[in-house]
């Protein structure tokens, strides 16, 4: 076969088209009719920054992103996802001509797979690792959803071009955005850049904590010990988590890798976001408008409200810019 199959249809969201169609229309109708003051989706707003958990989990704030997301123009969307399944030094591309998800498939740009992995030294994804990784899929039928917004027939959808993520350095972040940078110039493209934020508890071996709220102060807190006598713990996630989005939201690059370096956040997309926001940095030397380029942040939100050391939760952010 050479088409990548919904491997977590059944599991992380519905198998059944009807039912997958009820969620998913029934976390659109909690996002307001405008964003930013702007109706939606907002002109010009091609790239955004979305979660891949569970629907039950995230996709009420998947939705926001979704929402704004402007395909009117587009020809195909890149989706940056980062690698869950196997060890990964710099990108990786599908080497499936189709994605499959409960309500179509979406064809693959091989063409423009080829010229990226070309120009940017990438490698093929394992099939057995594609199938596995569940950060590319879980956009997939709210992008079909999307589409079905915007065109008329399914034979006018976007291509997608599917990109794994591994390790990759800050500059090797920018060798990548630089690579992509004329994609993100041409309005035919439209982009999906797959993350959770932080991953806090002792499974995920992060548990940070400042009782004083200053992030110079953060501590790991030792599991099954007591609870802390200061502020309650989800309020010092929501702190690393919102010097992420601060970071994001600046427009540096190099912010934002300095800011996951100081305070360790377990964001695992933050080498996708590190590439999107290095190829949006030099889109910003050339356009010179502080009115795009820049990611926005409209949804904020965790799986659990955590209190004890022993609980786990993981954070869920929706952000777009306009290009």
């Amino acid at each position: 076969m050479d088409t990548r199959l919904a491997k977590k249809a059944g599991s992380w969201y519905q198998a059944a088209e009807d039912d997958l169609m009820r969620d998913i229309n029934k976390f659109l109708a909690e996002v307001p009719e405008t964003v930013d003051d702007s109706p939606l989706p907002i002109p010009g707003a091609r790239i955004i920054i979305a979660p891949h958990a569970g629907y039950e989990y995230s996709g009420e704030t998947a939705a926001w992103a979704y929402s704004c997301l402007d395909l009117s123009k587009a020809k195909r969307v890149f989706i940056l996802g980062p690698s869950h399944t196997y060890g990964l030094l710099g990108c990786a591309v599908t080497t499936f001509s189709k994605y499959a998800t409960p309500f179509g498939d979406f064809t693959v740009d091989r063409d423009i797979v080829e010229r990226v992995k070309e120009a940017a030294g990438m490698q093929n994804v394992p099939r057995r690792n594609d199938e596995a990784e569940h950060s590319l899929e879980m956009h997939l039928p709210l992008l079909y959803k999307r589409c079905q917004q915007t065109f008329k027939s399914p034979e006018d959808f976007p291509k997608v071009v599917p990109i794994i993520v591994g390790s990759t350095s800050r500059t090797n972040e920018k060798d990548i955005g630089r690579v992509l940078l004329s994609y993100i110039k041409d309005e035919e493209n439209a982009f999906i850049i797959s993350s959770d934020f932080c991953h806090w508890g002792e499974r995920f071996d992060y548990t940070a904590y400042t009782a004083d709220g200053d992030l110079g102060s953060l501590k790991h807190l030792q599991p099954y010990s007591s609870k802390p006598s200061g502020p309650p713990i989800y309020e010092s996630i929501q702190l690393v988590d919102e010097a992420a989005m601060d970071a994001v939201k600046s427009g540096s690059h190099d912010a934002f890798v300095d800011n996951i370096r100081r305070t360790g956040n377990t964001v695992c997309g933050r080498h996708p976001i590190g590439i999107a926001m290095a190829a949006l940095e030099l889109y910003a030397e050339e356009v010179n408008d502080e009115n795009k380029s820049r990611f926005k942040v409209v949804k904020y939100d965790r799986s659990s409200e955590v209190v004890w050391p022993d609980d786990s939760s993981v954070s869920y952010v929706s952000a777009y810019a306009v290009l």
